[in-house]
């Protein structure tokens, strides 16, 4: 091979060698762009999921929108949920507000409660207690506050606020129900008793609470939660943790003592 030839093959090497790395350069420029691109995106979605769960810790209660059936507080603390007359059947709900299956419970089936009692097709009598109040950690002033603060509610908030703790139940283990909280979900709600606030930061209802959870567990024998009597027989979790199922239960119940 001649000296030209020999020159013309290394500037030829050289060329295909500065090709290369030109695009191999380009390639770790382009792989720079999409992972700035995806971290980017990943910063903006942590970012978004933490607003939003701050949001929802301590964020805005809603009152209730639709039609309920009268609600009054009975002399043990428990609230009636009844239109005039109506008597039977009835269905009474021993929950908890830092239950986590009373959260799901009352996302699939509170609706069709508060309708049928709504319609007159049922008395319903809501028992809140602390069941979770029986262990020594952060859930145990979660489950004794929230039910404290929901006894300070006037009758007539009672739904909203009962849906709003539920909406804002912290997780199991956390730290929740603060009283600052619990005083301004009342107030959104509605709430203007002057003495609403007092009653809920100095835990007014506590004994009020302790003789609804002795009646839930030594009277009744409720050993977990929710807890659902119909005419005062005990519910199966199948019969009332699906809507459908729970409205079967009422009307074959309400069939039962003859009620049209």
């Amino acid at each position: 091979m001649s000296k030209a030839a020999r020159e013309r093959s290394a500037r030829e090497r050289l060329a295909a060698e500065r090709r290369r790395q030109a695009a191999r350069a380009k390639q770790r420029r382009l792989l720079s762009i999409v992972i700035g691109s995806v971290v980017a995106v990943a910063v903006i979605v942590v970012a978004t999921v933490l607003v939003i769960d701050q949001k929802n810790k301590n964020g805005h209660a809603e009152a209730h929108k639709g039609a309920l059936a009268p609600l009054s507080r009975q002399s043990d603390g428990s609230v009636l949920m009844a239109k005039a007359g109506v008597t039977k059947p009835e269905l009474e709900i021993f929950e908890d507000f830092q239950c986590p299956i009373c959260k799901q419970f009352e996302s699939s089936t509170g609706s069709t409660v508060q309708q049928l009692a709504a319609e007159g097709k049922v008395k319903v009598v809501y028992r809140p207690f602390h069941l979770f109040g029986q262990q020594k950690d952060p859930v145990k002033t979660n489950s004794l506050r929230s039910a404290e603060a929901a006894l300070c509610v006037p009758a007539d908030k009672w739904i909203s606020y009962h849906d709003a703790l539920f909406k804002f139940q912290p997780a199991e283990g956390e730290k929740g129900f603060s009283p600052d909280d619990l005083v301004k979900w009342g107030k959104d709600v509605g709430v203007t008793d002057p003495n609403f606030e007092k009653c809920v930061r100095d835990e007014q209802k506590k004994s009020t609470v302790d003789s609804m959870t002795n009646y839930a567990l030594q009277t009744r024998g409720v050993d977990g939660t929710p807890t659902v009597f119909l005419d005062g027989k005990k519910l199966d979790s199948s019969q009332f943790m699906e809507a459908s199922a729970l409205k079967v239960s009422i009307d074959a119940a309400a069939a039962l003592s003859g009620k049209k």
